[in-house]
């Protein structure tokens, strides 16, 4: 009945056919034995309780200090680095120059025949091979 509404409502044209009523499937006792066994949402008191203690806060403190001095090493080793990457529009120029832009050109730049011959080659190379003579001996 549900899937029926969404499809009338999204504009679908499918037909679903009418399911049974929940009273006359022979399965209905089953699901309603489990939906009313399943009615009550779980309470806080029914989660088992966590079996670890809290750190304390001088242990997180120390973590936490722990954490910056490896963070202000790291930067300090990332600011030893010699960058060689300069001027980014310069680095675009430069890859520019050294690439050929035809090989490069998108297939709608290439004219219908030049398509249409890719496409026969690519046909010819997409061919099956002839079947194996299996009859003659090895």
């Amino acid at each position: 009945m549900l899937v029926a509404s969404w499809l009338i409502g999204s504009g679908g044209c499918a037909s679903v056919p009418e399911a049974a009523p929940a009273a006359e499937a022979p399965i209905a006792p089953r699901i309603a034995a489990l939906v009313e066994a399943n009615r009550v949402y779980p309470r806080w008191a029914d989660f088992p309780r966590a079996t670890e203690s809290l750190p304390e806060p001088a242990e997180v403190a120390a973590r936490v200090g722990s954490l910056r001095g490896t963070g202000d090493s790291l930067a300090s080793e990332a600011a030893r680095i010699e960058w060689t990457l300069q001027d980014p529009a310069t680095f675009v120029a430069e890859v520019n120059s050294r690439m050929d832009a035809r090989a490069m050109a998108p297939l709608s730049v290439q004219t219908p025949e030049e398509i249409e011959a890719f496409a026969e080659q690519t046909r010819r190379r997409g061919a099956a091979p002839p079947p194996v003579d299996r009859s003659s001996p090895r």
